[in-house]
Protein backbone atom coordinates (compact mmCIF):
# COMPACT_ATOMS: atom_id res chain seq x y z
CA UNK A 1 0.00 0.00 0.00
CA UNK A 2 2.87 2.35 0.84
CA UNK A 3 4.37 1.82 -2.60
CA UNK A 4 1.01 2.48 -4.29
CA UNK A 5 0.43 5.60 -2.21
CA UNK A 6 3.84 6.97 -3.18
CA UNK A 7 2.99 6.25 -6.81
CA UNK A 8 -0.31 8.10 -6.43
CA UNK A 9 1.52 11.10 -4.93
CA UNK A 10 3.82 11.22 -7.92
CA UNK A 11 0.92 11.24 -10.37
CA UNK A 12 -1.15 13.87 -8.56
CA UNK A 13 1.80 16.23 -7.91
CA UNK A 14 3.72 16.54 -11.21
CA UNK A 15 7.29 17.77 -11.30
CA UNK A 16 7.55 21.52 -11.77
CA UNK A 17 9.72 21.36 -14.90
CA UNK A 18 7.75 19.08 -17.19
CA UNK A 19 7.02 21.91 -19.62
CA UNK A 20 3.78 23.38 -20.98
CA UNK A 21 1.65 20.58 -19.52
CA UNK A 22 2.64 21.86 -16.08
CA UNK A 23 1.16 25.35 -16.50
CA UNK A 24 -1.91 24.54 -14.39
CA UNK A 25 0.23 23.00 -11.67
CA UNK A 26 2.28 26.17 -11.47
CA UNK A 27 -0.87 28.25 -11.12
CA UNK A 28 -1.94 25.91 -8.31
CA UNK A 29 1.35 26.69 -6.55
CA UNK A 30 0.56 30.41 -6.67
CA UNK A 31 2.27 31.53 -9.89
CA UNK A 32 0.57 33.71 -12.50
CA UNK A 33 -1.33 32.05 -15.30
CA UNK A 34 0.43 32.28 -18.69
CA UNK A 35 -2.19 34.75 -19.91
CA UNK A 36 -1.39 37.08 -16.98
CA UNK A 37 2.35 37.26 -17.61
CA UNK A 38 3.83 40.37 -19.19
CA UNK A 39 4.41 39.73 -22.90
CA UNK A 40 7.86 40.23 -24.36
CA UNK A 41 8.46 43.46 -26.29
CA UNK A 42 11.36 45.58 -27.51
CA UNK A 43 10.65 48.18 -24.83
CA UNK A 44 10.64 45.57 -22.07
CA UNK A 45 13.91 44.06 -23.35
CA UNK A 46 15.65 47.45 -23.46
CA UNK A 47 14.38 48.32 -19.97
CA UNK A 48 15.73 45.01 -18.70
CA UNK A 49 19.10 45.67 -20.36
CA UNK A 50 19.36 49.07 -18.66
CA UNK A 51 18.44 47.46 -15.34
CA UNK A 52 21.05 44.73 -15.83
CA UNK A 53 23.82 47.23 -16.63
CA UNK A 54 22.84 49.42 -13.66
CA UNK A 55 23.08 46.43 -11.33
CA UNK A 56 25.88 44.30 -12.79
CA UNK A 57 27.82 46.49 -15.20
CA UNK A 58 28.22 46.45 -18.95
CA UNK A 59 30.86 43.70 -19.38
CA UNK A 60 28.54 40.98 -18.05
CA UNK A 61 25.64 41.77 -20.36
CA UNK A 62 24.80 39.01 -22.82
CA UNK A 63 21.65 37.94 -24.61
CA UNK A 64 21.64 34.72 -22.58
CA UNK A 65 21.83 36.52 -19.23
CA UNK A 66 19.26 39.07 -20.35
CA UNK A 67 16.94 36.26 -21.38
CA UNK A 68 17.36 34.65 -17.97
CA UNK A 69 16.45 37.97 -16.32
CA UNK A 70 13.28 38.10 -18.41
CA UNK A 71 12.49 34.40 -17.89
CA UNK A 72 12.84 33.45 -21.56
CA UNK A 73 15.37 31.73 -23.80
CA UNK A 74 17.94 34.01 -25.42
CA UNK A 75 16.62 33.07 -28.88
CA UNK A 76 13.29 34.67 -28.01
CA UNK A 77 14.99 38.07 -27.74
CA UNK A 78 16.17 38.02 -31.35
CA UNK A 79 12.59 38.37 -32.56
CA UNK A 80 12.68 41.93 -31.17
CA UNK A 81 16.38 42.88 -31.12
CA UNK A 82 18.69 41.64 -33.94
CA UNK A 83 21.74 41.34 -31.68
CA UNK A 84 23.78 42.72 -28.80
CA UNK A 85 25.12 45.67 -30.78
CA UNK A 86 21.62 46.84 -31.70
CA UNK A 87 20.59 46.31 -28.07
CA UNK A 88 23.39 48.62 -26.86
CA UNK A 89 22.31 51.27 -29.37
CA UNK A 90 18.77 51.02 -28.02
CA UNK A 91 20.09 51.38 -24.45
CA UNK A 92 21.84 54.63 -25.43
CA UNK A 93 18.66 55.95 -27.04
CA UNK A 94 16.69 55.11 -23.90
CA UNK A 95 19.21 56.91 -21.67
CA UNK A 96 19.40 60.01 -23.87
CA UNK A 97 15.61 60.14 -24.22
CA UNK A 98 15.28 60.34 -20.44
CA UNK A 99 16.31 63.98 -20.70
CA UNK A 100 12.94 64.65 -22.33
CA UNK A 101 11.18 63.45 -19.19
CA UNK A 102 13.19 65.84 -17.00
CA UNK A 103 10.90 68.78 -16.22
CA UNK A 104 13.87 71.12 -15.70
CA UNK A 105 15.36 70.55 -19.17
CA UNK A 106 14.06 72.95 -21.82
CA UNK A 107 14.04 72.18 -25.53
CA UNK A 108 14.45 75.90 -26.35
CA UNK A 109 15.65 78.84 -24.24
CA UNK A 110 12.89 80.52 -22.25
CA UNK A 111 14.89 82.55 -19.72
CA UNK A 112 18.09 83.25 -21.65
CA UNK A 113 20.77 81.01 -23.11
CA UNK A 114 22.72 80.69 -19.85
CA UNK A 115 19.67 79.29 -18.07
CA UNK A 116 19.04 76.97 -21.03
CA UNK A 117 22.58 75.54 -20.97
CA UNK A 118 22.62 75.21 -17.19
CA UNK A 119 19.37 73.23 -17.26
CA UNK A 120 20.62 71.03 -20.08
CA UNK A 121 23.96 70.37 -18.37
CA UNK A 122 22.33 69.41 -15.09
CA UNK A 123 19.77 67.23 -16.88
CA UNK A 124 22.53 65.27 -18.61
CA UNK A 125 24.43 64.96 -15.33
CA UNK A 126 21.32 63.58 -13.59
CA UNK A 127 21.00 60.94 -16.32
CA UNK A 128 24.69 60.05 -15.92
CA UNK A 129 24.35 59.71 -12.14
CA UNK A 130 21.17 57.63 -12.52
CA UNK A 131 22.91 55.21 -14.90
CA UNK A 132 26.66 55.58 -14.19
CA UNK A 133 27.58 52.11 -15.44
CA UNK A 134 25.67 52.61 -18.70
CA UNK A 135 26.70 56.21 -19.35
CA UNK A 136 30.04 55.31 -21.03
CA UNK A 137 27.95 53.80 -23.84
CA UNK A 138 26.77 57.32 -24.64
CA UNK A 139 30.39 58.20 -25.41
CA UNK A 140 31.40 55.02 -27.21
CA UNK A 141 28.44 54.01 -29.39
CA UNK A 142 28.32 55.38 -32.96
CA UNK A 143 26.14 58.47 -33.21
CA UNK A 144 23.55 59.26 -35.90
CA UNK A 145 26.22 61.21 -37.79
CA UNK A 146 30.02 60.90 -37.45
CA UNK A 147 30.46 64.59 -36.61
CA UNK A 148 28.01 64.53 -33.69
CA UNK A 149 29.67 64.71 -30.29
CA UNK A 150 28.43 62.93 -27.18
CA UNK A 151 26.62 63.38 -24.91
CA UNK A 152 24.51 65.60 -27.23
CA UNK A 153 24.54 62.95 -29.92
CA UNK A 154 21.08 62.94 -31.48
CA UNK A 155 20.27 65.07 -34.51
CA UNK A 156 17.11 66.38 -32.87
CA UNK A 157 18.89 67.58 -29.72
CA UNK A 158 21.76 69.20 -31.65
CA UNK A 159 19.30 70.95 -33.96
CA UNK A 160 17.43 72.32 -30.93
CA UNK A 161 20.74 73.39 -29.35
CA UNK A 162 21.93 75.30 -32.42
CA UNK A 163 18.52 76.84 -33.08
CA UNK A 164 18.20 77.93 -29.46
CA UNK A 165 21.58 79.67 -29.43
CA UNK A 166 20.89 81.30 -32.79
CA UNK A 167 17.73 82.84 -31.34
CA UNK A 168 19.80 84.14 -28.44
CA UNK A 169 22.16 86.08 -30.71
CA UNK A 170 24.90 83.52 -31.43
CA UNK A 171 26.38 83.61 -34.92
CA UNK A 172 26.75 80.30 -36.77
CA UNK A 173 30.44 80.06 -35.87
CA UNK A 174 29.78 80.95 -32.23
CA UNK A 175 26.96 78.38 -31.96
CA UNK A 176 29.18 75.62 -33.36
CA UNK A 177 32.04 76.59 -31.04
CA UNK A 178 29.61 76.61 -28.11
CA UNK A 179 28.42 73.12 -29.08
CA UNK A 180 31.97 71.80 -29.16
CA UNK A 181 32.97 73.43 -25.88
CA UNK A 182 29.76 72.40 -24.12
CA UNK A 183 29.99 68.74 -25.16
CA UNK A 184 33.72 68.52 -24.37
CA UNK A 185 33.13 69.91 -20.89
CA UNK A 186 30.22 67.56 -20.17
CA UNK A 187 31.82 64.42 -21.53
CA UNK A 188 35.16 64.92 -19.80
CA UNK A 189 33.66 65.75 -16.42
CA UNK A 190 30.91 63.12 -16.43
CA UNK A 191 33.11 60.23 -17.57
CA UNK A 192 35.45 60.94 -14.66
CA UNK A 193 32.49 61.14 -12.29
CA UNK A 194 30.84 57.88 -13.38
CA UNK A 195 34.21 56.11 -13.28
CA UNK A 196 34.37 56.96 -9.60
CA UNK A 197 30.93 55.35 -9.26
CA UNK A 198 32.03 52.04 -10.73
CA UNK A 199 31.62 52.55 -14.48
CA UNK A 200 33.86 50.42 -16.69
CA UNK A 201 35.90 52.70 -18.95
CA UNK A 202 37.97 49.93 -20.49
CA UNK A 203 41.72 50.66 -20.65
CA UNK A 204 41.25 53.83 -18.57
CA UNK A 205 39.85 51.86 -15.65
CA UNK A 206 43.17 50.57 -14.28
CA UNK A 207 43.58 52.36 -10.93
CA UNK A 208 44.18 50.01 -8.03
CA UNK A 209 42.61 50.78 -4.65
CA UNK A 210 45.54 49.40 -2.66
CA UNK A 211 48.39 51.55 -3.89
CA UNK A 212 50.37 51.97 -0.64
CA UNK A 213 53.48 50.25 -1.98
CA UNK A 214 53.47 52.21 -5.25
CA UNK A 215 53.27 55.50 -3.31
CA UNK A 216 56.49 54.84 -1.43
CA UNK A 217 58.47 57.01 -3.86
CA UNK A 218 55.80 59.72 -4.17
CA UNK A 219 55.78 61.51 -0.82
CA UNK A 220 53.60 64.44 -1.92
CA UNK A 221 50.88 62.15 -3.25
CA UNK A 222 51.09 60.05 -0.09
CA UNK A 223 50.91 63.15 2.11
CA UNK A 224 47.93 64.58 0.24
CA UNK A 225 46.15 61.28 -0.41
CA UNK A 226 43.35 62.18 2.00
CA UNK A 227 42.52 65.37 0.12
CA UNK A 228 42.93 63.64 -3.24
CA UNK A 229 40.30 61.06 -2.22
CA UNK A 230 37.73 63.70 -1.28
CA UNK A 231 34.73 63.94 -3.59
CA UNK A 232 33.95 67.49 -4.72
CA UNK A 233 32.26 66.48 -7.99
CA UNK A 234 29.18 68.68 -7.56
CA UNK A 235 31.20 71.80 -6.72
CA UNK A 236 33.68 71.16 -9.51
CA UNK A 237 30.83 70.69 -11.98
CA UNK A 238 29.24 74.00 -10.96
CA UNK A 239 32.54 75.90 -11.09
CA UNK A 240 33.51 74.46 -14.46
CA UNK A 241 30.06 75.13 -15.90
CA UNK A 242 30.19 78.74 -14.69
CA UNK A 243 33.62 79.20 -16.27
CA UNK A 244 32.31 77.71 -19.52
CA UNK A 245 29.34 80.08 -19.60
CA UNK A 246 31.68 83.06 -19.08
CA UNK A 247 33.81 81.85 -21.98
CA UNK A 248 30.73 81.44 -24.20
CA UNK A 249 29.61 84.96 -23.30
CA UNK A 250 32.89 86.29 -24.72
CA UNK A 251 32.51 84.11 -27.84
CA UNK A 252 28.97 85.39 -28.40
CA UNK A 253 30.02 89.02 -27.90
CA UNK A 254 33.08 88.81 -30.16
CA UNK A 255 31.12 87.12 -32.92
Amino acid sequence: MAGAQEGDDRTTHPAPDQGPLDADARVARGEDAPSARVPLSTERIVDAAVEFIDDSGLPGLSMRRLGALLGVEAMSLYRYVPGREQLLDAVVERIVDQMEADPDVLETPEHGWQDYLQRLAHGIRRVALTHPKAFPLVASRPAEAPWLRPPLRSLRWVEAFLEGLAREGFSDNAAVEAYRAFTSFLLGHLLLEVAALGADLGPLDVVEEDADNSLAFYPNIRRLSGQLHEDHSATEFEDSLENLLQRLTLIRTES
